[in-house]
């Protein structure tokens, strides 16, 4: 076995979802990479609720290698709660994650290593060659990438691989859910984390049939817009709150000035003539007013996190307890 005190150690993470006929080959080839390094290391396998045989493959390998450690899910709860439960079993220094199904070669790990050697907090993967169809994989992965670099202000290539390596100490600060994988980068950055990217090989299945459709996209979407607004409002929604409630209550009473100086001066009619004007501009100043309340809410949230409270319901003027002065022994009979 490896000297663990040699070098720093590595957890390697993979979750798995039915791909029994991928276990043994990926351990294989895992366990010949990581001998060749010399480094200190766990593999930490996550069954994500396979209905295959999946879970036993991985059994039989932890009850071989002490090394391999097996966390099963209750069921299907998704790629980034697996990688979750998998990082919170991690007790190495760094964590390397990579999918199950042979498409990530073991033998790029060194070069990710090297990487977080240098002084890198997180060193993504690149996919610079794909092989997936252009039509259905390609062209909606780069648009999607192209959009997450822009919002996130992360300028990477490749967001949607799982094969990424960190350091574990940051990890443990960032909250996971959702697809919230895809943008550990985007997350880390928040953090003030050194970020790097490096190509890697992407490689045809060999077995099984690929998770991946359409309708992930529509979820990261979803997660993209907030990751977006986490980084720039996480401490501070009243600046995203307050600001939209400030530009619907502006609308609304230049609006409702507009009004009062057609009464006043022309003498019109307001309510017959312009009764859904009337109504519009009192809606956009109670919304307006909502927002506000909204984000002075958000902010209220934000102190109480950053200041937990130990506040009681209730005001003690004075303690008198003989026992704690040490006049007194409430329980003499216990000790020995």
């Amino acid at each position: 076995m490896p000297d663990l005190t040699a070098k720093p150690t590595v957890s390697i993470v993979v979750p798995f979802h039915n791909e029994e006929a991928n276990t043994t080959e990926l351990y294989a080839r895992l366990h010949s990479v990581m001998e060749d390094v010399n480094w200190g290391y766990q593999f930490v396998f996550v069954d994500d609720g396979s209905t295959d045989l999946t879970y036993k493959r991985l059994r039989d390998l932890a009850a071989i290698d002490p090394r391999v450690v097996v966390v099963r899910l209750r069921r299907n709860f998704g790629q980034t709660a697996a990688l979750s439960a998998g990082f919170a079993h991690c007790k190495c220094d760094y964590v390397i994650a990579m999918d199950g199904d042979l498409q990530h070669d073991p033998a790029e790990i060194p070069k990710f290593l090297e990487k977080l050697e240098e002084g890198y907090e997180v060193v993504s993967g690149w996919r610079k060659h794909r092989v997936d169809s252009l039509l259905l994989r390609k062209i909606p992965s780069r648009c999607a990438n192209w959009l997450m670099a822009k919002l996130s202000g992360v300028n990477i290539h490749d967001f949607g691989t799982t094969f990424k390596a960190y350091r574990r100490d940051l990890l443990s600060q960032l909250p996971l859910y959702g697809e919230m994988h895809r943008f550990i980068p985007a997350l880390a950055s928040g953090y003030g984390a050194s970020i790097c990217e490096i190509p890697i090989q992407n490689k045809p299945r060999k077995h099984g049939i690929s998770h991946y459709n359409l309708s992930r996209t529509f979820r990261v979407m979803f997660d993209l817009l907030t990751i977006r607004f986490l980084l720039r409002y996480m401490s501070r929604p009243l600046h995203f709150f307050g600001r939209l409630g400030l530009i619907n209550m502006s609308a609304g009473s230049v609006v409702a000035l507009w009004l009062v100086m057609e009464k006043v001066l022309y003498r019109t009619n307001v309510v017959e003539q312009h009764a859904l004007l009337l109504v519009f501009s009192a809606v956009l100043v109670l919304l307006g007013l909502q927002l506000v309340a909204l984000g002075l809410l958000g902010e209220l949230g934000v102190w109480q996190y950053f200041n937990p409270s130990a506040r009681k319901p209730y005001s003690v003027s004075e303690i008198f307890d003989l026992s704690a002065a040490g006049g007194i022994d409430i329980a003499p009979e216990w000790r020995s």
